[in-house]
């Protein structure tokens, strides 16, 4: 008998040979229903998996990622299966599981359009219907090769020679297709209900140009069919919501052929931005920090000093002043070093905060660039902390809490993340374990869950990222704080210690918005357009019915400029509810509806944006209405309107 341990800590005593499947069976007959492919000692693998040992086995079922990864990766299958159906002849490449469904990579003669992926989504669901199991077998790379030459798959073949020698090869059959692949798989494919698939795009055989390009098929996969749909009808809203889109409509800000990735902000744009920029300073301030400003070109020595020459280049612009290189910032931390080292410094100055709105510049290939999404000039909002050795955990604590209020000023939650060692990096092990080590203790001093994501981190650092998450589900890197031994030894930065002696600071890398562009992006898509009343670029239009009432509302508009509201007064002669209309469209949080009635009593109609009610109060009563909204920055219109 074998013993077997479960996830709940209970331990069953199975005979040798029980498969998965039938140890599900026999917890409850509705796991085994439920159930996908099962964990053994860690590992995922089909329920048909013989148990030979004592192990650790967890049932996963289709309510986990690994469960959907696993349902996603068969998906492919039984695309590459229909597409085969459809359209014999078409070699095949590779076919992988991907966030929120799956592809498959096909060489064909046939260029597929969009009515042919309603053909192959038709007959996928065919032979989904048929309960077609998932049969797995192992043979040898002899036997293997043999197979994929003699049904012309040489994409396959090439795999396979890529493959270890001694490995066994392990193939799945699908009715009356066989494909390589590792798996697991699900049990049968009655499983696959709620798919689409969604687009065709070109894609090069394992990534290189130097390949023929293949066609890739994009499909959306999920447990149930009601998350398909909730998933198509935000993409639809993305769509609506897209910061491109409402950039040009609100009259934010614009891109051009003369500056390819390289942003115009526009008046309202600037308001929006200032706001945000106004907001920044005064939290930084409450906190202790001083702000800063480096310059934007600095010579070859200082970046290669820091590392960035040889560990960045490839993003960097270059000049020549003087028959000397320069460069254009890429990072605001080098010129942070040289405010540093303008003074000497004692450990009674630390922690010092610096923070720096910087404008950094970063070459980005054409087919990267997205909107404000990925520029190529951007401001960080930039602070560098020098500390004692004995004041890490707290600044990195501050600086969470900071992340933490601002995220939900705007309404975000986030996921972190703790990014560790990259293959390309600067300093020891020892450096590198201490910094990692007091990140995860920061984490969890302040009872943060985390994800690890190994070699992702800065080449000088571990880091923490903050991964926004909009209203749309979807995520957005932005915040990040990176802990860094090497530049203060780079720099030769030091500070005089309570024995007369120097010491090396430690230091903090750390942005809160990531970039004020990518920011006013995430927050347009977040709204829709719909900023709260403190960012909103025109907060109040008065729109009086008629010329009579031009004074009264030139009155009203007078009184609340004095409050620092900004307003502005639509005084064409067009009818009342065009205007209101337009007030609509272009996202203004509050309308002021001035008539007779209004210019008779002092009083004022209100119309909040996306309501359609109007209320009649005095200019008093809406002054601490609007002002309070703006103090206090309340969220304002429905994100999912």
């Amino acid at each position: 008998m074998l013993n077997i341990k479960l996830k709940d800590g209970s331990v069953r005593k199975v005979e040798e040979g029980t498969t998965i499947l039938q140890l599900a069976a026999a917890i409850s007959a509705g796991l085994a229903r439920v159930a996908i492919v099962g964990k053994v000692d860690g590992e995922i693998k089909d329920l048909n998996t013989s148990l030979e040992k004592d192990a650790q086995i967890e049932i996963v079922t289709m309510d986990s990622e690994e469960g959907l990864e696993v349902m996603r990766h068969s998906a492919s299958h039984l695309l590459a299966h229909a597409v085969l159906n459809l359209f014999p002849g078409t070699i095949l490449g590779i076919g992988p599981a991907i966030a929120n469904g799956f592809y498959y990579d096909f060489d064909s003669e046939h260029t597929f359009t969009p009515e042919d992926l309603e053909k192959i989504e038709n007959e996928m669901k065919r032979l989904a219907k048929e309960d077609l199991p998932f049969e797995r077998k192992e043979i040898n790379r002899e036997e293997a090769i043999d197979y994929f030459q003699q049904n012309g798959e040489k994409y396959k073949v090439e795999l396979i020679n890529d493959l270890p020698g001694e490995a066994r090869i392990s193939m799945y059959t699908l009715g009356g297709f066989t494909d390589l692949c590792a798996g697991p798989h699900l049990p049968s494919t009655k499983i696959l209900k709620a798919f689409k698939l969604q687009s065709v795009a070109g894609a090069y055989w394992r990534g290189s140009e130097k390949n023929k390009m293949l066609q890739r098929i994009y499909g959306l996969a999920f447990a149930k069919a009601s998350d398909l749909e909730d998933y198509l009808f935000k993409l639809e809203e993305a769509k609506r919501r897209d910061h491109r889109k409402l950039g040009q409509e609100l009259d934010l800000f614009s891109l051009h052929d003369e500056g390819p990735g390289f942003p115009f902000f526009h008046p309202k744009g600037m308001i929006l931005r200032n706001e945000l920029e106004n907001f920044w300073r005064k939290e930084h301030q409450k906190r202790g920090y001083v702000e800063i400003r480096t310059p934007i070109i600095l010579n070859r020595g200082l970046w290669e000093q820091s590392g960035h020459w040889d560990h960045y280049k490839e993003n960097m612009y270059f000049t020549k002043i003087d028959d000397q290189d320069y460069s254009v910032k890429p990072m605001n931390c080098p010129g942070g070093m040289i405010m540093y080292k303008t003074k000497l410094r004692s450990y009674r100055d630390l922690p010092i905060r610096c923070g720096e709105l910087g404008l950094v510049h970063r070459h980005e290939l054409s087919g990267a660039l997205h909107g404000l999404l990925r520029v190529r000039n951007f401001t960080q909002d930039d602070a560098h902390i020098f500390m004692l050795p004995s004041q890490i955990k707290d600044e990195i604590i501050a600086v969470i809490e900071l992340v933490d209020h601002f995220y939900e000023i705007f309404g975000f939650s986030y996921k972190v993340e703790l990014s560790t060692r990259p293959e390309n990096s600067m300093g020891s092990d020892e450096d590198w374990q201490m910094a990692t080590d007091v990140l995860k203790e920061a984490l969890e001093a302040k009872g943060i869950e985390y994800k690890i994501n190994p070699g992702d981190g800065a080449f000088y650092g571990p880091k923490i990222d903050f991964h926004l998450q909009d209203c749309l589900d979807r995520t957005w890197q932005c915040g990040t704080i990176q802990l860094d031994f090497q530049m203060p030894e780079k720099f030769d930065l030091t500070y005089i210690g309570e024995d007369g002696e120097k010491h090396r600071p430690v230091m903090i890398h750390r942005v809160v918005y990531g970039s004020i562009e990518r920011f006013i992006a995430l927050l347009t898509e977040h709204y829709a357009g719909a900023f709260p009343t403190w960012l909103s670029p025109v907060q109040v239009r008065i729109l009086p019915i008629s010329d009579k009432h031009a004074e009264y509302a030139s009155k009203i508009q007078l009184a609340l400029i004095e409050e620092d509201i900004r307003v502005e007064i639509d005084d064409r002669r067009e009818k009342i509810n065009y205007k209101i209309r337009e007030v609509q469209t272009e996202k203004i949080p509050f309308a002021l509806i001035i008539g007779e009635k209004e210019a008779n009593e002092g009083t004022v109609s209100v119309r909040r944006y996306g309501q359609q009610q109007t209320n009649i109060m005095s200019l008093d009563e809406f002054k601490l209405l609007i002002q309070a909204e703006i103090k206090n920055k309340v969220t304002g219109a429905d994100n999912k309107e």
